[in-house]
């Protein structure tokens, strides 16, 4: 990919080229994907040239992904993308302003974004730079979501080089964070479609009791007959069902599950890494080396 010789400075025009690309990706996968995700899809589609693809020395980030980077704090107070722990989504105003040609959604996301500042005359924009000190920036930066999202991806890869039963374990240990009692934990072997059974009350006399079946694939999405066999297993009013698989679920799962008339309820690899993050301080020491976390604090920005 070559700049063009129009007056937009060359860090302007990747820009441009990549946040285009990059919500036509989200577009395209029903709004929401994986921060990584996405960037990974917009560099195989763009024939990004040396110079978009180079490393900054200091930082070893790629220009082209920082420069992305950057341009998504327009497109978010622009109110045409959202942000939460790695995952990015497309609003209803970011689809639509998507089906422009790239030049007219680049200029729309820079007026909605001059429209936020006006209104927001205190907050202080972490991309307000002059075109002359744009690659400066770019270079030393590296914002709270590249760091969110470097840890992301290091849980993620401990959790994938777990064995099937570690995974498991590893489940029901966030069971118990989240204050539940786990009387019945498959071991090795056939485990008759459950392979946890958690409760609210050491009994298991008080509603809900949650049956637990989970695959540990990396991916490999769980079929639509495996969440129906889970359905199958839920025989009192009391029970519920959980589904958690590392390798995520076909749209044909998310589609039975939310028309079910029992309760099941999904849990990929990012929505167990949230509830792993949020419940880790509830866990007993045990239950937390077989994931440990450790916290890393911001300044949180000024009102």
């Amino acid at each position: 990919m070559q700049s063009d010789e129009s007056d937009m400075s060359r860090s302007r025009y990747v820009g441009m080229k990549t946040i285009s690309e990059a919500l036509q990706v989200l577009k395209e996968n029903g709004g929401q994907l994986l921060g990584r995700d996405v960037i990974a899809e917009v560099g195989r589609r763009l024939n990004l040239d040396e110079w978009a693809c180079k490393r900054y020395e200091k930082t070893g980030n790629v220009r082209w992904q920082s420069i992305l980077h950057f341009e998504t704090i327009s497109c978010v107070k622009a109110g045409f993308l959202l942000k939460k722990k790695g995952v990015w989504f497309l609003t209803p105003e970011g689809e639509a302003a998507s089906e422009q040609v790239e030049e007219e959604l680049y200029a729309a996301i820079q007026n909605a974004y001059a429209e936020w500042r006006e209104n927001n005359p205190r907050e202080e924009p972490e991309n307000t730079v002059e075109a002359s000190e744009e690659e400066s920036v770019l270079e030393g930066s590296k914002t709270l979501e590249q760091t969110e999202q470097l840890a992301y991806e290091q849980i993620e890869d401990f959790i994938y080089n777990l064995n099937p039963y570690e995974f498991q374990d590893l489940v029901a240990a966030l069971l118990r964070g989240m204050g539940y009692y786990t009387p019945f934990v498959a071991p090795l072997g056939k485990d008759g479609g459950i392979d946890v059974v958690a409760y609210r009350d050491p009994l298991g006399t008080e509603s809900p009791r949650i049956k637990v079946q989970i695959k540990h694939k990396i991916n490999t999405k769980a079929p639509v007959d495996e969440v129906r066999k889970l359905m199958g297993l839920l025989h009192n009013n009391g029970d519920i069902g959980i589904f958690v698989s590392s390798g995520g679920f076909t749209p044909d799962c998310k589609t039975t599950a939310r028309s079910s008339h029992v309760h099941v309820e999904l849990i990929d690899m990012t929505r167990f890494i949230n509830l792993w993050q949020e419940f880790y301080h509830k866990l007993n020491d045990e239950d937390k080396s077989r994931l440990p976390l450790v916290p890393i604090f911001f300044l949180a920005p000024q009102d």
